[in-house]
C-alpha cells in the first residue's frame, strides 16, 4: 500500500514536470509589478450575488503597499480561457487580472509556473547525477572487485575518503572551489559530475563485494576454464548479479541529490537566478519572515518533501543488502 502511495506522488510529480509547457499559464521570468507577493487567485464559479458562470477570477487590489495586502476586486469578473496560446488555462486578460495558482514571489513572478519548470531542472539534475555515480560506481567496484590486490587497496582507500567525510560538506568544498558566475547549463553539468563523484563510492563498495563474491563461485569458475576473456567474464557472468543492488541504490540517490541542489542553491552555490529550481526558489524566500506572511513561498520546499517522501515510500523498502554489500572472501 505504502507502495503504491510513494509510485502515485512519484508519478504526479514527473508528469507536473514533463508537462510544464503546457500546465504553466506564464513563463519563469514574466514580472507582475504591482503583484509582489500576492496570493493564490483562486477560481469561482459563483459570484456575490449567487448566480453561476463558467470559472472565473478576480483580480487582486493593493490594499497596502507596506504590508502588501492584498483583496480581491469583485467589481469585474475575469473569465478563464481553456486550451488557448499553448496553454491548458489562463485568464482571459493576464495583464490586467493574470492567473496565479500558487501566488507570486517577491519579484512578482507567478511561483506555480516557476515551480513546474524547477521541477525538471531539479529531478534532471538528481537523475543524471545518480546515473552517473551508478556509472562510476559499478567500474570502479568491477575493476577493484575483480582485479584484487594493489588495484583493490588503492581504489577503495579512495572510495573510503570520500565516504568518511560528510557528503553534502564534500558536494559544499567541492563546488565553492570553482568560480561563482557560470552559466546555467555550465553549473548543471558541475553539479551532475560532484554529485556523481560524491555518490560513486556508495556504489563501488557494494559492487566490489559482490562481484568478489561471485568470481569463486562455480558458474564463473566454469567460465573461465571454458576460455572466458576477462571482460566478457565480467559484463557477462559477474555484473548481472549487482543489478538488483544498483538499482536500490540508485533510487536512494536521487533523493539524496535533489536535497543537495537545493542546499547549494539556497545558499548561492547553485544555479543563478533567474533559473528556476527548487534550491534557487528558496533562495529567494530565504526571509524568514516571507514564510510567516506569504506561507506560499514555502511551495518548493512542500515539492522537494513530497517528491522525497515518494521515493522512500515507493523503492526504499526492505532488501537483503547484506548480501549485496557482503564483504569480499580472504584472497
Amino acid at each position: 500500500m505504502t507502495a503504491r502511495v510513494g509510485l502515485t506522488l512519484v508519478a504526479i510529480v514527473v508528469l507536473l514536470a514533463v508537462a510544464a509547457p503546457a500546465l504553466a499559464p506564464h513563463s519563469t521570468n514574466d514580472r507582475f509589478q504591482g503583484l509582489l507577493n500576492a496570493p493564490p487567485t483562486l477560481p469561482h464559479v459563483r459570484d456575490d450575488m449567487g448566480s453561476w458562470h463558467k470559472p472565473f477570477i478576480y483580480r487582486w487590489w493593493l490594499v497596502s503597499r507596506l504590508e502588501q495586502q492584498y483583496e480581491e476586486d469583485r467589481s469585474k469578473r475575469y473569465p478563464l480561457s481553456w486550451l488557448s496560446g499553448g496553454h491548458l488555462v489562463d485568464s482571459l486578460e493576464p495583464g490586467d487580472a493574470p492567473l496565479l495558482l500558487i501566488g507570486t514571489d517577491s519579484y512578482g513572478r507567478d511561483l506555480f509556473s516557476r515551480l513546474l519548470f524547477a521541477a525538471r531542472i531539479s529531478l534532471g539534475l538528481a537523475l543524471v547525477a545518480a546515473l552517473g555515480a551508478t556509472i562510476g560506481g559499478m567500474a570502479v567496484g568491477c575493476l577493484a572487485g575483480y582485479a584484487g590486490g594493489l588495484v583493490d587497496d588503492l581504489l577503495m582507500r579512495a572510495t573510503d575518503l570520500v565516504m568518511v567525510l560528510p557528503t553534502i560538506y564534500v558536494a559544499l568544498a567541492l563546488r565553492s572551489v570553482l568560480p561563482l558566475v557560470l552559466s546555467a547549463a555550465t553549473i548543471f553539468v558541475l553539479l551532475a559530475a560532484i554529485f556523481a563523484i560524491v555518490g560513486a563510492p556508495f556504489i563501488a563498495r557494494g559492487v566490489r563485494g559482490i562481484i568478489q563474491s561471485e568470481k569463486h563461485l562455480e558458474h564463473a569458475i566454469a567460465a573461465r576454464a571454458l576460455g572466458c576473456n576477462d571482460l566478457r567474464l565480467v559484463t557477462r557472468h559477474l555484473l548481472p548479479a549487482t543489478w538488483g543492488f544498483t538499482a536500490v541504490q540508485l533510487t536512494m540517490l536521487i533523493p539524496g541529490f535533489i536535497v543537495a541542489e537545493a542546499t547549494l542553491s539556497y545558499v548561492g552555490l547553485g544555479f543563478p537566478d533567474p533559473v528556476a529550481s527548487w534550491g534557487t526558489m528558496l533562495h529567494d524566500a530565504s526571509n524568514v519572515q516571507s514564510f510567516v506572511d506569504f506561507p506560499w513561498q514555502l511551495s518548493p520546499a512542500v515539492s522537494i518533501f513530497v517528491i522525497v517522501a515518494g521515493l522512500n515510500l515507493a523503492f526504499q523498502r526492505s532488501a537483503p543488502l547484506g548480501v549485496w554489500q557482503s564483504e569480499a572472501r580472504p584472497r
